[in-house]
């Protein structure tokens, strides 16, 4: 059975910084895109960074040139760097793997179960 499990998240104060991970567990043989994605209490969810296979990035406006995501294709796993946060970057954060290669079967779409990251002002 595939997993992602985020970790990382917490309290902050802004200005500071956190670090997010998302590891992929389970017979995996290959994942697509991976991304992370956020939603604040009362709001949509937001894409925030989607990076590819390959390691092409894509940002959401409102987190460029303060997020950075990175992945480790050997692990799994995804990360994502957040420097300067805001009190409006607080919200839960989730993994999505758009798609995951196993050893029997695939899925689309995946998510992990989130992570809150809550910003002080």
């Amino acid at each position: 059975q595939v997993q992602l499990v985020e970790s990382g998240g917490g309290l902050v104060q802004a200005g500071g910084s956190l670090r997010l991970s998302c590891a992929a567990s389970g017979s995996i043989v290959s994942i697509n895109a991976m991304g992370w994605y956020r939603q604040a209490p009362g709001k949509q969810r937001e894409l925030v960074a989607v990076i590819s296979k390959g390691g092409s990035t894509n940002y959401a406006d409102s987190v460029k040139g303060r997020f950075t995501i990175s992945r480790d294709n050997a692990k799994n796993t995804v990360y994502l760097q957040m420097n300067s946060l805001k009190p409006e970057d607080t919200a839960v954060y989730y993994c999505n793997a758009d798609y995951i290669l196993t050893r029997v079967g695939s899925m689309r779409d995946y998510w992990g179960q989130g992570t809150q990251v809550t910003v002080s002002s």
